[in-house]
């Protein structure tokens, strides 16, 4: 184990951090110890329990798979303390270029924008609070030059993305990324902002109750009537949720009811399906972030399957694929980038965000075809060099960019 991370959980009560914790796992370090250690260190009285080690052991748990578990600590967590300052680039903050508080609401890893990955080596100080709709913001917060609204999209973060809106809506620092904008990235929200968009195929995402799902199954409301731009095949999905869970394609009415019965949610998106694999078969996916409105590419998945994760693409164990993804990178700014720089540009307006990140591909007829746009997407420099080596400058750059945002707004202020 980590010998700084032994000290922390042997009396010294800093936070351990995600971005460490996610090192360590992917390490194959004893995280099942660390847990213990972290037991030991929260202690059994709520009185006087450590906060951090609580919020620690609740990303252990989470990364281990036990969600729920995991926000119950959580939840223990915040109500002892709501502002948590993570390991960053620089151990003294007081040389911090920007002092960064970032607001982020209770929920599992993908309820937050997780942005301690992007300071890993920055000078940037960051804090966290956490504000939720029974804990407003405290009244004592950190010093900070930036404010940084890292909640997500979703149907339970609506209220508090308006409540933060409400009470941020004159703060006296520069605020990066408006809670109402991000609350408006829904993807029925973000098909209607960006279908006219040249250039852009966008496919008409509605919003379908389980009872319509039904009908359609039953032949009593035709597919059609209900997408308005096609038929299928189709897309489906619960409401809020990602990295695929619960995404499939069904081709007819028929195989509607068989995707119900392994579902309990009362709530469904549903788009056509579009054909986007390339000449030779493979499919394609692109994770991109707009920082200020210019690309950075993060990763690229190649795929047998229309249905893309980075993890399951096989990227690792395919070297002509990673050798296609290494110069997809290097040419991205003068190729990728600049063939769909209108596109990009019409996202960065529309949308009103300075920190967007974008799932997409390309149609065969050249077009870029958006999944999915989010505000919290991961984006991160965890995989391994030997592998991977040609990631690390791209992703050092993203980092620097958005230092270089933070910088702009704190000087513009």
């Amino acid at each position: 184990m980590n010998s700084e991370v032994v000290e922390q959980c042997e009396g010294h009560q800093s936070l351990i951090g995600l971005v460490t914790l996610m090192r360590m796992t992917i390490s194959g370090a004893d995280m099942g110890s660390l847990g213990v250690q972290l037991i030991a260190r929260a202690g059994t009285d709520p009185r006087t329990a450590d906060a951090n080690a609580l919020m620690d052991l609740s990303t252990i748990l989470q990364l281990r798979g036990d969600r729920e578990l995991g926000l119950t600590i959580q939840r223990q967590a915040l109500a002892i303390q709501q502002v948590y300052s993570p390991p960053c680039g620089l151990a003294d903050r007081g040389r911090a270029a920007v002092r960064l508080l970032a607001i982020m609401g209770e929920g599992d890893l993908m309820s937050n924008s997780p942005i301690e990955f992007l300071l890993e080596e920055a000078d940037v100080s960051l804090d966290i609070v956490y504000v939720t709709n029974e804990l407003d913001l405290p009244e004592i917060l950190p010093e900070h030059d930036v404010l940084f609204v890292a909640i997500a999209e979703s149907e339970q973060n609506i209220p508090l993305l308006n409540k933060i809106h409400t009470v941020i809506e004159s703060w006296p620092r520069p605020v990066i990324n408006s809670p109402l904008r991000i609350a408006a990235l829904s993807r029925d929200n973000c098909y209607a902002q960006l279908r006219c968009v040249p250039g852009l195929e966008v496919p008409a995402t509605v919003r379908v109750s389980r009872k319509s799902l039904e009908e359609i199954a039953q032949g009593e409301l035709p597919m059609a009537s209900v997408l308005g731009d096609g038929d299928f095949p189709v897309i489906v999905r619960p409401v809020d949720s990602h990295a695929g869970q619960g995404l499939e394609k069904l081709n007819d009415a028929d195989e509607i009811a068989g995707y119900l019965s392994g579902m309990e949610n009362d709530e469904f998106y549903v788009s056509r399906f579009v054909d986007y694999r390339g000449t030779d078969g493979l499919f394609r996916k692109y994770r991109i972030m707009l920082i200020e409105g210019r690309p950075f590419i993060c990763h690229m998945g190649i795929s047998e399957h229309w249905m893309i994760h980075y993890a399951n693409a096989g990227m690792a164990d395919s070297e002509k694929k990673r050798d296609e993804e290494a110069r997809f990178m290097s040419d991205f700014d003068v190729g990728f980038a600049v063939k769909h720089a209108g596109a990009f540009k019409e996202i960065h307006e529309r949308l009103g965000l300075d920190y967007l990140g974008i799932d997409c591909a390309e149609t065969q007829d050249g077009c870029l075809l958006i999944f999915e746009v989010d505000s919290c997407m991961i984006v991160h420099a965890l995989d391994p060099v030997d592998v991977y080596p040609y990631k690390q400058p791209q992703m050092h750059r993203l980092f620097e960019a958005f230092r270089q945002m933070l910088l702009s707004a704190m000087q513009q202020a």
